[in-house]
């Protein structure tokens, strides 16, 4: 576990200079088609061994289908409440609600669903390379991952 630890932190590039954001700094990129936003706030998060930190915004009444993610996911709820829950279906009824300052670990591979009730943020942290993949390609905005 140490190493691991150990060969994580050195895979991590070294920023020149101190960065700092707030949910109100965040400089997020276009919205997608249901006003979800994405911003990479430091990293390259497609490159092997790389770790990078993301933000995501879910606006109220927003919903991802079920989806998994080629890295772990440490995600933290900066603002709002996110609804996740585990599964093939997305189903509202199993979602737990994490309220601001939540902290998730989201396993690889695990298939979930998420949304919000509340204009939500998360920041979230993984190593690359990062891929998200939908279990139904049709139903999320043409196939085309969010995250």
């Amino acid at each position: 576990m140490r190493t691991l630890l150990l060969s994580l932190l050195l895979a991590a590039p070294a920023l020149a200079a101190p960065a700092a954001w707030t949910p109100d700094t965040i400089p997020w990129e276009k919205p997608n088609a249901d006003g979800t936003r994405f911003a990479l706030l430091e990293g390259v998060r497609n490159m092997p061994g790389t770790a990078f930190t993301y933000a995501f915004f879910i606006p109220a009444g927003a919903w991802d289908g079920p989806h998994t993610h080629s890295a772990t996911a440490r995600v933290v709820v900066a603002r709002g409440t996110l609804r996740l829950g585990y599964g093939n279906v997305l189903d509202k009824a199993r979602v737990q609600a994490f309220p601001t300052g939540s902290v998730l670990i989201v396993p690889a591979g695990a298939r979930h669903f998420d949304g919000a009730s509340e204009d939500t943020i998360i920041i979230g942290t993984a190593v690359g390379p990062w891929t998200t993949d939908y279990a139904d390609q049709a139903k999320s905005s043409a196939g085309t991952p969010k995250r």
